[in-house]
């Protein structure tokens, strides 16, 4: 009896629909036209003879089978990256394609710095660099969608290895002349929780200031509006509130051309660790510790 094995482009299909849930966006992210990707998961349908997916005009609904053949895809093309890692691995280090995703609270602020060198340095490099949020970025890696990510700890990742770059300091900014100026430093017993502003959910430094002031009423008070560090600032230098920032942003220019003041905060754990993560067991590991190496000397 012979058994019908589903191709790889078959099950980036189904995996793209299943993300997207419309067959025009996953079309679009698989780059091929709607029409040709409905006809692969049909295919796939067909031969394996169950129905996967169920149509209508508005909806795109899997079925309990479905979702179960949609996980099982996951680690399938999971494995197959591995394998292509495998044989990459095997040739010159820093060659050929990497898909590295970052977060925002660090690309803008970190990446102008680096990728002059390292493109000089690496020009065999292609670095295909995706601008995510935390939680975005490490489901990009889980599902292979990203090789590597740059972010901050601490956060769950899930099962992977990492690299840290460096650690950068949290800081307090508040507008200029503000009666709570402090000559140094700010406690976290200073700041004011009706006037804090952070990032909205799915950013993790909205987390990492939360744990480093260890104050809970703060998660209650505080206004969870920015959509990146760079609004915040802007609504700090309106007299609307205060808010946190990393070091990196400030070095990085964020309050030129504003009347924010920014101060170091004063607490145990105010910093976040910047490091490179990727999937345990990566066949491209060495690959990712020299790179790691190569953002540190940026």
């Amino acid at each position: 009896m012979s058994i019908y094995l589903p191709t790889i482009k078959q099950l980036q299909y189904l995996v793209a629909l299943h993300e997207q849930g419309h067959f025009g966006r996953a079309a679009d992210a698989s780059n091929v036209s709607q029409s040709t990707l409905s006809a692969g998961i049909r295919e796939l349908e067909s031969l394996l003879g169950v129905t996967l997916v169920e149509r209508s005009r508005r909806v795109v609904r899997f079925t309990p089978l479905g979702n179960q053949v949609v996980a099982k895809a996951h680690r399938l093309l999971r494995e197959a990256e591995e394998l292509a890692d495998l044989v990459q691995a095997a040739g010159k280090p820093l060659s050929g394609e990497l898909r590295m995703s970052v977060i925002p609270t660090i690309a803008p602020f970190f990446l102008p710095r680096i990728l002059p060198r390292l493109r000089a340095e690496r020009p065999q490099l292609k670095l295909f660099l995706r601008e995510e949020t935390s939680e975005h970025a490490v489901e990009s890696l889980h599902h292979g969608r990203a090789d590597c990510v740059l972010l901050a700890l601490p956060f769950a990742t899930g099962d992977v290895e990492k690299e840290t770059i460096c650690h950068d300091r949290l800081y307090v900014a508040f507008p200029k002349d503000d009666p709570r100026d402090p000559p140094a430093e700010v406690s976290a017993m200073m700041i004011d929780e009706a006037r804090l502003l952070l990032l909205e959910d799915g950013h993790c430094l909205k987390e990492h200031a939360l744990a480093a002031c260890n104050r809970p009423e703060m998660r209650a008070s505080a206004t969870m509006i920015g959509t990146s560090l760079h609004t915040l600032v802007q609504m700090v230098d309106n007299g609307l509130g205060l808010t946190m920032l990393p070091e990196m942003a400030i070095e990085a220019g964020i309050l030129h051309e504003t009347q924010v003041v920014a101060r170091p905060l004063k607490a145990r754990n105010a910093s976040r660790e910047i490091a490179l993560i990727w999937r345990a067991n990566s066949p491209r590991a060495e690959e990712f510790r020299l790179l790691a190496e190569e953002l540190k000397a940026g």
